[in-house]
């Protein structure tokens, strides 16, 4: 029995750092795996949140870099904040100095609180944080495929030049250092289907994990 006044906390559950390059395919995998019946989590997801009109970040955002990168709508203006970001490392660091705290916080709310049988934490710059992500999560999964795959999924998606995507994926960590960090492997340079059956034999994998088999 607990002290008087004390909550009772939920067993740990086992949870995975989900990542992978722009365009690798990572966010199908996280649909997968949340239908199947995981908490997943979205790092972006919860940044958009933070960021948009009225988010927790909005202020610290406009105080730190001016009114130039708020939209019309009070939101952040993305397009604007990538350009200074990816061109500035001091200005991007500047920014996950705001970010990267408020994130974590709500991060560990949903991970107490979504039902699941195991936790999936999708975070795009996993890798290039590795030493924080590596002491949250039990083991880190990363979706691959080849670069100039990667470029042209890209560019079908969201009309960005390969330039930009080039920017993008310089800003990131290489697919070598990726490899390098990754406890599992989801291959993703051919097809749906085949990425589906990698996926599935993660949740089951998972599964075990959660059941303690």
């Amino acid at each position: 029995m607990s002290e008087p006044g004390t909550r009772t906390l939920p067993p740990r559950r086992p949870c995975i750092g989900l990542t992978g390059g722009i365009g690798s395919g990572k966010s199908a995998v996280a649909d997968m795996l949340r239908d199947w019946g995981a908490a997943v989590i979205d790092a972006d997801a919860v940044a958009h949140a933070l960021t948009a009109p009225g988010g927790e970040a909005i202020d610290a955002i406009r105080e730190a870099f001016g009114e130039t990168v708020i939209g019309p709508d009070g939101a952040l203006d993305r397009s604007r904040m990538r350009e200074l970001a990816f061109a500035d490392p001091a200005q991007r660091a500047r920014l996950e100095s705001i970010l990267h705290p408020l994130i974590g916080a709500r991060l560990r709310e949903l991970a107490d609180t979504l039902p699941g049988p195991y936790v999936v934490l999708v975070v795009p710059l996993l890798v290039e944080s590795l030493q924080r992500w590596r002491e949250r999560v039990d083991r880190i999964v990363v979706v691959d495929c080849a670069p100039e795959l990667q470029v042209r999924r890209v560019m079908q998606r969201s009309g960005l030049t390969a330039e930009q995507v080039g920017r993008i994926m310089q800003a990131q960590a290489t697919r070598e250092q990726r490899l390098a960090a990754a406890d599992d492997l989801l291959d993703n340079s051919t097809d749906l289907e085949a990425l589906r059956r990698h996926a599935l034999e993660l949740h089951r994998n998972m599964l075990e994990r959660a059941q303690g088999i």
